[in-house]
């Protein structure tokens, strides 16, 4: 078992994990452990009432939130000719086709979010094996295969948040800063948990959030209840 530091260790007696909070008290809470020395990120992870062996009950999306994410989110593109100068202007930090691809297989990764307009898959198709362990492979279902790459870039940048089930049936995504004010971490989480309840695949009999957690970057989690 990984060692916690004193930090963390003192910050878990603070959270009773036998209980479930409401949304604005768990975000109090949290606003009042003993900080790190930067701003941490604070954290969503829904446990989905899904079978993730089953690719018909795999959740992906994106959602915008309305308070933002407080950072500066890195994006790349995939795109040539007007749609490239597009996304320059909309404030792409990188540009690229093929010239791009090959700098990601050669292992560079500093960027959050891939963009691509779809004629320009040919390039990206080959970069599964490489962008698809890190979450980042674009996808129509996601709003990051569009030929309106100029408007992606936007709302990424203004803090769209793409997220996707992982192996044990878990949906993680960030709200925002720790600095953030509670009721605009719950407007964020709110806004989050409305779109994703949209996502609910079919198949999916019986409870759909199974559980719940708040947490920040270095913090313990906080089991929250949601009412929709």
């Amino acid at each position: 078992m990984r060692k916690r530091s004193k930090r963390y260790q003192s910050a878990a007696t603070q959270v009773d994990r036998s209980k479930q909070y409401d949304p604005r008290e768990a975000f109090d809470l949290i606003k009042e452990l003993r900080a790190p020395s930067f701003d941490e990120t604070v954290d969503v992870v829904v446990r989905l009432g899904i079978d993730p062996r089953k690719t018909d009950q795999l959740v992906r999306g994106a959602v915008s939130l309305p308070k933002g994410l407080g950072k500066s989110v890195k994006v790349v593109v995939f795109a040539e000719g007007d749609k490239a100068e597009a996304a320059k202007e909309a404030g792409a930090d990188v540009v690229g086709s093929d010239d791009l691809a090959a700098r990601i297989q050669e292992g560079w990764m500093d960027f959050d979010i891939v963009i691509a307009s779809p004629d320009m898959m040919k390039h990206v198709g080959r970069l599964g094996k490489v962008l698809g362990p890190q979450g980042k492979m674009p996808s129509p279902k996601s709003g990051t295969v569009t030929p309106d790459v100029a408007t992606a870039v936007q709302e990424f940048k203004a803090g769209k948040v793409e997220f996707r089930t992982d192996p044990g049936g878990n949906v993680h995504a960030p709200l925002g800063k720790r600095s953030f004010s509670a009721a605009d971490l719950e407007e964020n989480l709110n806004a989050f948990l409305r779109h994703l309840t949209t996502l609910r695949p079919s198949a999916v009999k019986g409870e759909f959030f199974r559980k719940i957690s708040l947490s920040t970057s270095m913090g313990p989690g906080t089991w929250i209840n949601y009412g929709g």
